[in-house]
């Protein structure tokens, strides 16, 4: 169903080859896409590159899609035709969306999402909010949910700057529940402590690792959140007191973990993974999922994403090398229609 004239061809960002990563991308022309029954086609304004965008695109993702592929698995826009009468109302509203497993992405002029994958926006919220509204804000709720269904009296997480990390501080601050920060530059540590982080310690001092145990065994520190990967994950299971568990939900370094089998066999550690999209799918039942897809608009502040920077498709090369630079800056979009 159409509301006014669409063009025939759209503008998209497309993945030729796993093996060439982002020299593969190449803008493309290519034919709009017609939603079906319970589908809506979106006019992109906003669509954030993750961490997990560019993982993506290495084809070291928990997903390899058919090539040619548009990357970029969440997105902000207007919803200008709807495949069936379930979506008509939402025709001409601005809306946040997440795409499917199996579909093309948001790195394009237009997206088709399914009906259930959209969140209206409210009047106040950018573009680029609402372009951030599913993957960070249900990552940061779902990991702190796995803190509180534990009882676990203190926390240590890796990338605290990130804007996920930043998020887990402001959860655990409102519920006065400690956290120990590591980051890796100075700057970081003094955003952070401007946000109320009271425990944040530096990875580039040379005491680093020896401060990370003192400061989680004092805490009583039982559970770590890691989006390194690498290293990270060893120091950080080493850190903690016998029994703890590391959750990795990132691979910044783009490294294996490294993990002291000694920790596993004679501490009782544990390491275990998070995958957003597995715990949606399996995680939570009816009524947590109705409780979900409001927090982040209900959340404020709690879930906001720090914006940096704005690009046309026809910039993706700067875009993605300013998005890996330095993501204490903020999160990097592709404007497409702007």
């Amino acid at each position: 169903m159409k509301t006014a004239a669409l063009p025939e061809t759209m503008r998209a960002l497309c993945l030729m080859d796993y093996q060439g990563g982002l020299g593969s991308l190449r803008l493309m022309e290519r034919p709009l896409p017609k939603p079906s029954a319970g589908q809506l086609l979106v006019r992109v304004a906003a669509a954030p590159i993750h961490p997990a965008d560019r993982m993506f695109l290495q084809g070291r993702y928990g997903v390899k899609k058919p090539l040619p592929v548009v990357p970029g698995f969440e997105g902000s826009g207007t919803v200008v035709a709807a495949g069936s009468l379930s979506g008509r109302l939402l025709v001409g509203r601005r809306v946040g969306v997440s795409v499917s497993a199996e579909s093309d992405g948001t790195w394009a002029e237009y997206v088709v999402v399914p009906l259930a994958q959209c969140l209206p926006l409210l009047p106040r919220m950018s573009d680029e909010q609402g372009a951030s509204l599913f993957v960070n804000p249900f990552s940061a709720w779902a990991l702190m949910e796995r803190a509180r269904k534990g009882k676990h009296p203190a926390l240590v997480q890796s990338a605290a700057a990130s804007a996920l990390g930043r998020m887990l501080l402001k959860q655990a601050l409102k519920e006065k529940l400690p956290l120990v920060n590591i980051v890796r530059r100075a700057a970081q540590e003094e955003l952070l402590r401007g946000l109320g982080a009271e425990h944040v310690v530096n990875s580039s001092e040379p005491e680093f690792e020896e401060r990370l145990r003192l400061l989680c065994h004092e805490l009583g520190v039982t559970l770590g959140f890691d989006a390194v990967a690498g290293s990270m994950t060893g120091h950080i299971l080493q850190a903690l007191p016998e029994g703890g568990t590391v959750v990795v939900y990132g691979e910044l370094s783009g490294e294996e973990c490294r993990i002291p089998a000694g920790e596993l066999i004679f501490r009782r550690k544990k390491v275990e993974g998070f995958w957003l999209s597995t715990w949606l799918s399996h995680g939570i039942g009816r009524s947590q999922l109705r409780a979900l897809v409001d927090i982040p608009l209900r959340g404020g502040k709690d879930f906001e994403t720090p914006v940096r920077a704005g690009f046309p498709l026809e910039s993706a090369e700067e875009a993605l090398r300013l998005a890996a630079s330095d993501m204490t800056e903020g999160k990097v979009f592709f404007t497409p229609n702007r």
